[in-house]
């Protein structure tokens, strides 16, 4: 048998070869991932953004084929907001007037949730392109209602999820993609948003908004993406519990819903096993955050700067063990984040820091660049769907007491 040393030895020499490649992968972007305007085109598209809030922080100004023709928001200060941020000198007072300038080919929806699919049916309705914010929609019927459209109009849908263009998730999609976990046998995911019942976040000019008791899974998509866009799984059965307590948010609000935090277990198309939890309460750490669990690899996300993300990798030593298996040591060791903001996978003037670990500048040149290619977006109708339809069921799952429930194909 090898002395203790020499097997220390081994590992750490085995330990630097596998991540020194693992390194030097994860630098090399390939030109499925570069940024690359396939046609060469100059064309530009005129971009219609619709809510002042979370609409203000995106970079449509910057890309080299958009022109902010127009923007709108109900609330004058948000409006102006709108106008400074895009440089944009025309405003509309509502989206149905919005949708009515002939200029404004692609609208960005960035209203609040329950109102995404009405809103985002208004604008294919109008003959517009949309890239909507998450979810995609509040009901199964409103799923299947959006998917129908897009497909009788033609036109380009896309969900803005930022857990799909986090650098870990970029990290993690290459990686898969070159074989390196092997089968992902499991995964988690956590969505941790911790508000207090008074937060400014849920309550406006004293009137609660719709975030005010909002069911934890039917915000799901910042979780279920992080498995779904790495291994194109779908989420077909579920059994999901809920936690609430007796907090005026819980007793008392739009959608009768008594839940402050859900976690579901869902059953994957490849039969496998995913944990998720969206908390809005408790002695919780404020991440959106993935685990990837492999046969050959495992990938952990961090905690934001709190721990680093870390990487498991399974080394064969020498010989075998005493079975008469192959003797195999795990390795842990820190991930080194590389930057993709940074890289060819964006035009020149995007290659910023912006949002959601950097998630705004991708989700701003994806959507441009599907429509200036005629391509699909990475996030499109049935990816979307994908995403939202399972925490839809999750939530009823918990209103039933966790009973086993079937969750509907959208695609």
């Amino acid at each position: 048998m090898m002395s203790q040393k020499k097997i220390e030895e081994s590992v750490s020499r085995r330990k630097f070869l596998s991540l020194a490649g693992m390194g030097a992968a994860a630098f090399a972007v390939s030109p499925r991932f570069a940024f690359a305007n396939e046609s060469g085109s100059d064309r530009k598209i005129r971009m219609g953004i619709v809510g002042g809030g979370f609409g203000s922080s995106f970079h449509f100004h910057e890309h080299p084929n958009c022109i902010v023709e127009a923007v709108s928001d109900l609330r004058a200060d948000r409006r102006d907001i709108l106008m400074k941020t895009y440089s944009c000198s025309k405003s509309y007072e509502s989206l149905d007037k919005l949708l009515k300038d002939p200029k404004v080919e692609a609208v960005f929806i960035a209203t609040e949730a329950p109102n995404h699919a009405k809103h985002v049916l208004a604008t294919l309705r109008a003959g517009k392109h949309v890239l909507c914010a998450v979810p995609a929609a509040w009901t199964l019927e409103e799923c299947a209602e959006m998917r129908d459209t897009v497909k009788r109009t033609g036109l380009t849908y896309m969900m803005g999820e930022t857990s799909y263009w986090r650098q870990n998730t970029i990290s993690v999609r290459k990686m898969y993609a070159e074989g390196q976990f092997g089968h992902i046998f499991s995964a988690a995911a956590e969505y941790n948003h911790p508000v207090s019942e008074g937060s400014a976040l849920l309550i406006e000019n004293g009137v609660p908004n719709w975030r005010y008791g909002i069911p934890p899974m039917h915000y799901p998509t910042h979780c279920t993406s992080f498995l779904i866009s790495v291994t194109g799984e779908r989420l077909t059965d579920v059994t999901c519990l809920g936690w609430g307590d007796k907090t005026p948010m819980l007793t008392n609000n739009r959608y009768k819903n008594p839940f402050a935090n859900e976690t579901a277990f869902f059953k994957t198309s490849k039969g496998n096993p995913f944990r998720v939890e969206v908390n809005w309460r408790g002695a919780l750490r404020n991440v959106e955050r993935g685990e990837w669990r492999g046969e050959k690899m495992s990938f952990y996300s961090s905690y934001g700067d709190v721990d680093p993300a870390t990487i498991v990798k399974l080394v064969q030593l020498p010989g075998v063990d005493e079975g008469g298996y192959p003797n195999l040591q795990d390795v842990t060791e820190k991930y080194d984040q590389p930057k993709w903001w940074k890289t060819d996978m964006l035009p020149p003037s995007l290659r910023k820091d912006s949002y959601h670990d950097g998630a705004h500048t991708f989700i701003t040149h994806e959507f441009i660049d599907a429509l200036v290619n005629n391509r699909k977006p990475a996030v499109d109708i049935h990816e979307a769907l994908a995403y939202t339809a399972p925490g839809i069921v999750a939530h009823q799952s918990a209103l039933k007491n966790g009973e086993y429930m079937k969750i509907p194909s959208f695609d």
